[in-house]
């Protein structure tokens, strides 16, 4: 955090709400956002179209190093195949170190930033002014998968999708570089019982309370 800017980092596993939120927030203060799963997955896909490999670090790591963060667009990120190239690079120390220069970067952005992600309180921006880790249950967050790809018009396997929501968890947690856990300063917000207008509520409140002390 610097004088011009108000960082906020937002953590959590995939499908707990924390990107729809980091939203909300951004429009409400007009800061600028990033969804830093996105730089992973637009390294992959930069590595799928060139069809280079996902194995080779080196490789993996110069083309992080070139990733734009304008205009990343998430509804072609979010394809299956961009996913499951991005969770094998995401491992590589190379990748996340070049990700990360390029994320803490964003984050000096003025007037603020806010950033989403499993590592932005912990590593990151482990100085930033407001840390949240937003969290469900497993069976929650399958659900809302499932229910988001049904809205789409496409079919789905819940069984398969809560596997995948558990393999996930398991793989972001167990990693040794950058493993996704909640800052020891981060203010939790389950939602598994809790709505997103509930929980950007919550998120204001204590926002606020920050912006009036560092007015």
């Amino acid at each position: 955090m610097t004088n011009e800017t108000f960082t906020i980092a937002i953590d959590g596993p995939a499908a707990a709400g924390k990107g729809t939120l980091s939203r909300r927030i951004a429009d409400q203060y007009g800061f600028h956002h990033l969804d830093t799963g996105l730089t992973y997955r637009a390294t992959a896909k930069a590595l799928l179209d060139a069809g280079l490999p996902l194995n080779d670090e080196a490789v993996a790591g110069k083309i992080a190093r070139e990733v734009e963060l304008a205009g990343l667009d998430r509804d072609i990120l979010s394809k299956h195949e961009i996913g499951e190239a991005a969770s094998k690079i995401a491992v590589m120390p190379a990748v996340r170190r070049a990700l990360v220069e390029a994320q803490r970067r964003f984050s000096t952005k003025a007037p603020g930033t806010v950033l989403d992600g499993r590592d932005i309180g912990t590593v990151v921006c482990p100085n930033a002014a407001v840390k949240f880790y937003v969290t469900a249950s497993p069976e929650v967050r399958a659900r809302r998968r499932y229910d988001e790809i049904l809205g789409k018009g496409l079919t789905a396997d819940f069984d398969a999708i809560f596997e995948d929501v558990k393999r996930r968890d398991e793989r972001d947690t167990g990693r040794a570089d950058s493993p996704l856990k909640p800052a020891d300063d981060a203010h939790l917000l389950d939602t598994s019982e809790m709505s997103i207008e509930a929980a950007f509520q919550a998120a204001q409140s204590i926002i606020d309370a920050v912006l009036s002390r560092t007015a």
